[in-house]
């Protein structure tokens, strides 16, 4: 835990074994997007944890609450005339 004696330093080493065909891989696929391997794995790994921790989010409320949100899903759209104009707008490339 940081305290104000021991900030946490801007960067840590992390050191990893990968087969020589998968280094090739990330190697292309970041040459790819213009990226050294490095900043493509990080940048790959920061999302696929982002992903994972979102997809187990668990919202925890008071029964009375999720009672409330259940009823308005299940209660009919209201009227949105600003919705309903953009989804019967036609799109740039169908407009000609």
């Amino acid at each position: 835990m940081p305290t104000s004696h021991h900030p946490l330093p801007k960067s840590v080493p992390l050191n990893i074994r990968v087969k020589p065909e998968v280094r090739n891989l990330i190697d292309r696929a970041a040459e790819l997007l213009g990226k050294n391997r490095t900043d493509f794995m990080l940048e790959a790994s920061q999302r696929a944890a982002e992903d994972a921790l979102l997809n187990r989010l668990v919202f925890t409320v008071e029964p009375d609450v999720y009672a409330a949100f259940l009823a308005r899903l299940d209660a009919p759209p209201q009227q949105n005339d600003r919705l309903r104009r953009t989804m019967t707008a036609k799109t740039p490339w169908d407009a000609s």
